[in-house]
């Protein structure tokens, strides 16, 4: 019995373990090679004072900061503010829609509640922009009316990133709400609170991991998307940074890549500084919702 308890516990060695364990470390470092090797030649780019991709196959092989200091002369920092003001509004956005829809279909029983969350999820398996043309149209007739929610306008852009961004969202809080017990609601409705108190006080605390998680989607989501933000901002002074970033490498031979992959290195900053300030919630918020539907 100590025998076979001994030989349970020994360690596993020569080809059992590169047949077991050893092929994954392999793996493993061959992926964080492929992953990492492509961010060091950006950031090898944007330390190159000779403004070129090709001059940076040696990496790192020149060091200096000119391409930092130049972005500040350029329209990059009014781009970065543009996409923070943008992103920043269409997650707040995303996150109090979707919670007041999840909320009213887990708490709320009415006629073609269901019918309602199927159609929510099917319609977001056509993307938002299949419907440029109609959005394009759409803008541009509003903005005769409305000069604010026309083409040109960070609030339209804002307004169009929001109306495609229920379906999924309000799915996915809905699993995570449904496994807020609803004998806390009744409790309160007996002290006299009302559905917007329950909401707001009691609700929103309790799925904050799911908040977190969906706001950090959709701001990355935003932060990153090019083609509705180049249809509905024309001018250079509104442009976002996916779009401005786009106009400087649109032209390959005249590109300046030493200030585009510089301000690709600062433009991720935001979206890893939130990342690791919401990790914590990822996990619980991703996987809770899927125990109780």
């Amino acid at each position: 019995m100590a025998r076979a308890s001994l030989e349970l516990h020994a360690p596993v060695t020569g080809v059992r373990w590169w047949r077991e364990v050893g092929w994954r470390h392999v793996v493993g470092v061959v992926m964080v090679v492929v992953c990492v090797t492509p961010l060091l030649y950006v950031v090898s780019a944007s330390l190159n004072a000779g403004g070129t991709l090709t001059g940076s196959n040696k990496l790192f092989s020149q060091v200096s900061g000119a391409n930092y200091a130049e972005l500040a002369r350029t329209d990059f920092p009014l781009w970065a503010v543009n996409s923070l003001v943008v992103c920043t509004a269409t997650a707040l956005g995303t996150v109090l829609m979707g919670a007041a829809a999840a909320y009213a279909f887990s708490r709320f029983r009415f006629q073609g509640r269901r019918a309602s969350l199927t159609a929510l999820l099917l319609v977001q398996m056509f993307p938002q922009m299949l419907a440029f043309v109609a959005i394009f149209l759409l803008l541009l007739t509003l903005g005769d009316v409305f000069p604010a929610l026309g083409l040109n306008s960070r609030l339209a852009l804002i307004a169009v990133y929001l109306g495609g961004a229920l379906g999924v969202n309000a799915f996915l809080m809905y699993g995570f709400f449904n496994t807020i017990p609803r004998e806390l609601d009744e409790a309160a409705k007996i002290d006299g609170a009302s559905h917007a108190q329950i909401f707001f006080t009691i609700i929103l605390r309790l799925v904050s991991p799911i908040l977190a998680v969906v706001g950090l989607l959709s701001f990355v989501s935003a932060f990153g998307e090019f083609i509705l933000a180049k249809i509905v901002l024309s001018r250079v002074e509104n442009y976002t940074l996916a779009v401005g970033l786009y106009v400087w490498a649109s032209d390959e031979r005249n590109a300046p890549w030493g200030l585009f992959a510089a301000a690709a290195v600062l433009a991720a900053i935001p979206v890893l500084l939130l990342f690791q300030f919401l990790q914590r919630y990822i996990v619980s918020g991703l996987t809770a919702g899927s125990v109780k539907g």
